[in-house]
């Protein structure tokens, strides 16, 4: 099916939403917004129960969605094998490997058919033995009826006699914690609401810390529950008085304290508590200061600290004091070295694990701490990705680490950190088969405007003729730090086998060439992240990878704004582009300072409110302020009705605009979701249906297009 071929309704017979202007002044300038009602004001309803929207909102989106899949339906064929594919490359009855915890260990596995994982446990001694194995949470059982259900996480006491687990019904992230009885398999009439789903639990099982959601859905106080008790009754432990912070918590690894983190995207400030004492007094390791990162482990009567002070901008390792953990008693471990990020810091007993990127690759060091001796752990391949997974166990010299490839399927290894051997513990299987030799993955460099050189990971079958005639899908992001991993993906191989190459622009807001790279893509640098997407395309196409035409663009959520940037600013190098979610209506919604994720945001893209420079910036790329009357690509854009990040009305707007305003090319489509949030369908398979409707977008897109000589 190519567009041009298929019968989709013509421009003509596209929703109309109707034009209700709404203008308002900022810094002496009038903007005038024309689809602002789409925004409902009950906003916040919504997200608790997608029924409250209003009516005539809900006809428009409705409405929408009826054009799409008419102008989808052709595709409908395709969409099904795509998804039979995609479904053939996941073994149904997968399993994680087992992690260790004192007596038990414990996994997540799928049962045939399963949408929903199943949270186990065995005895550590009996792995193999399948009778021994518990299932404590069935997420197929629990969300069984519901048309959106997701497990935020599950955390066990340390005396393994209970399990504090969260859920999303309604694709929200409002979560619900339970506590659940192992010995029983029952849960407590306990219920924990409006969280962000992290729990940790106090050393004696008694109760558990957990992060409170605000009427503006931000994760803003922690409160400790006593099991059994009312929440109510719930003691309040540490509230954020800044909006523009959001909190956080975990547990060190060495089991001691609870860590509460309150953060933007440019500073941080970390508390401890003592996991065995929760009336007891919180301490601050280093009073927030602006621009200054940090976060913390622990090891007997030192904290490990990762940082970026004293100019670190690519990070370094301190040691401190747990009695006097200011910022004046911080001792370099492990010193900075520019271009060389540290970006996860892992403390045994006896062990000090990072994990670094340089140059777009990853690896691992192991520091012994006795003896300062260091080694590292890495691979060969042009581009690779490479995760550390920590586990329960703090006195262990054994970490476990996933590789893959974009050929090779993810292995999951445990490595000794003393003896360096290593013990292959999972290889991903493919039950319809992969040959990994069939394929190549290469690592280019484009271009920037400003000389800048960008990464770019390929992959396509070996037998590509590569003579410009091939499609491509380039997929970027480029914000909030955020490393885009030359990982394995089975669903990519439903296009590369039908000759596309596939390409990740890793551009300047990321981190791939370190924290540089990110302050280069944001704020007043925002535009590089556009242009560097840009100067990728024409350089796949100066390599004879793809030509003009024959390029779908793919970005969700930041990587949307991505999307609409360079729809505006290139539409004639792409035949299709792919909106996920996508945040387009910058500017609106960072004036807005009542919305979810607003306030948080301003040290990532500016406050236009305050700032009058930041204003200007964002209204020069905001892809919903700049639509023109030119010709667009073929666009599909995706929401999601409980979306907190991206809210529902953003892609919207932008679609109105679209066709009221563009003067050919097309279609523009617009699917919301109305019964998930940010990150679409939870249930696996549920799931392969929305990467097909992409897939066979983008193929439709290119179909029948040749290369422009």
């Amino acid at each position: 099916m190519a567009f041009e071929t298929a019968h989709v309704p013509p421009a003509s017979d596209a929703p109309k939403a109707p034009r209700r202007p709404h203008s308002y002044v900022v810094h002496g300038r009038t903007i005038t917004d024309d689809y602002a009602w789409l925004k409902a004001e009950n906003w916040q309803d919504v997200l608790k129960d997608p029924a409250a929207l209003p009516a005539d909102i809900a006809d428009y989106l409705k409405s929408e969605n009826d054009y799409a899949q008419v102008a989808l339906a052709d595709a409908a064929p395709l969409r099904r094998t795509l998804v039979a594919e995609m479904r053939g490359r996941i073994r149904e009855d997968d399993s994680g490997v087992p992690t260790p915890d004192g007596p038990f260990a414990y996994y997540n596995r799928h049962r045939d058919g399963g949408q929903h994982p199943l949270i186990c446990r065995r005895p550590t001694g009996s792995v193999d033995d399948a009778g021994a194995e518990e299932i404590l949470i069935d997420g197929d059982e629990e969300g069984a009826g519901q048309a959106f259900f997701e497990i935020a996480g599950a955390a066990h006491s340390d005396d393994h006699a209970r399990l504090a687990w969260g859920a999303d019904t309604k694709g929200s992230e409002l979560h619900t914690i339970r506590v659940r009885d192992l010995a029983t398999g029952t849960d407590a009439p306990d219920r924990v609401e409006a969280t962000s789903g992290e729990a940790v639990w106090s050393a004696d099982g008694m109760g558990f810390w957990y992060v409170a959601v605000d009427a503006n859905h931000r994760p803003a106080r922690v409160m400790y529950h006593r099991l059994g008790a009312d929440q109510a009754d719930d003691l309040p432990v540490y509230t954020e008085r800044d909006s523009g912070f959001f909190v956080h918590i975990g547990a060190t690894q060495s089991g001691g304290y609870l860590t509460i983190t309150a953060s933007d995207h440019e500073t941080s400030e970390v508390h401890l508590l003592d996991r065995a004492a929760p009336d007891g007094r919180l301490r601050v390791v280093q009073p927030r200061e602006p621009l200054l990162i940090y976060s913390v482990e622990h090891r007997g009567t030192d904290l490990y600290i990762l940082t970026n002070a004293d100019g670190a901008e690519d990070f370094k390792i301190v040691t401190a004091p747990v009695a006097d953990p200011g910022r004046a008693h911080w001792t370099d471990l492990v010193p900075h070295r520019a271009g060389t990020m540290i970006r996860h810091l892992h403390v045994l007993a006896a062990h000090l694990v990072r994990l670094e990127v340089e140059n777009a690759r990853p690896r691992i060091i192991v520091r012994d701490l006795a003896t300062r001796e260091e080694h590292a752990v890495a691979f060969a391949e042009e581009a690779y990705s490479l995760g550390l997974q920590p586990g329960y166990a703090f006195e262990t010299a054994t970490i476990r680490f996933a590789y893959s490839s974009m050929t090779t399927p993810t292995e999951t290894w445990d490595y000794d950190c003393a003896t360096r051997a290593r013990l292959l513990r999972k290889r991903q299987t493919i039950p319809s088969g992969h040959a990994p030799e069939d394929y190549v993955t290469r690592r280019l460099f484009a271009t920037a405007a400003d000389g800048e050189q960008v990464p770019i990971s390929l992959l396509h079958r070996r037998d590509l003729v590569l003579d410009g005639s091939a499609p491509l899908l380039l997929y970027g992001y480029g914000a909030y730090g955020t490393l885009m991993p030359a990982a394995f993906r089975t669903n990519l191989l439903s296009l590369v086998d039908r000759g596309f190459v596939y390409a990740i622009a890793h551009i300047r807001g990321g981190t791939e060439k370190g924290w540089r790279w990110y302050l280069d893509g944001k704020r007043e640098k925002k535009p590089n992240t556009f242009s560097d997407f840009v100067a990728c395309a024409r350089a796949l196409i100066a390599a004879n990878y793809t030509s003009e035409k024959r390029i779908v663009a793919h970005g969700g959520s930041a990587g949307g704004m991505l999307m609409g940037a360079v729809a505006n600013l290139a539409p004639e190098l792409f035949a299709g582009i792919v909106a996920d979610v996508p945040f387009v209506d910058v500017l609106n919604t960072m004036l807005d300072a009542e919305l979810p994720l607003t306030p948080p945001e301003w040290p990532e893209w500016g406050n236009p409110a305050e700032s009058e420079a930041a204003f200007r910036t964002i209204l020069s790329y905001s892809p919903y302020d700049n639509v023109a009357a030119k010709a667009y690509p073929a666009i599909l854009a995706l929401g999601g009705l409980t979306d907190p990040r991206v809210t529902y009305w953003e892609p919207a707007k932008w679609v109105a605009r679209l066709r009221a305003t563009m003067t050919g090319g097309g279609p523009v489509l617009l699917r919301t979701n109305m019964e998930a949030g940010h990150g679409g369908a939870a249930g696996r398979f549920d799931r392969l249906e929305e990467v097909a409707l992409i897939y066979g977008f983008a193929l439709a897109a290119v179909a029948n297009r040749r290369r422009v000589t």
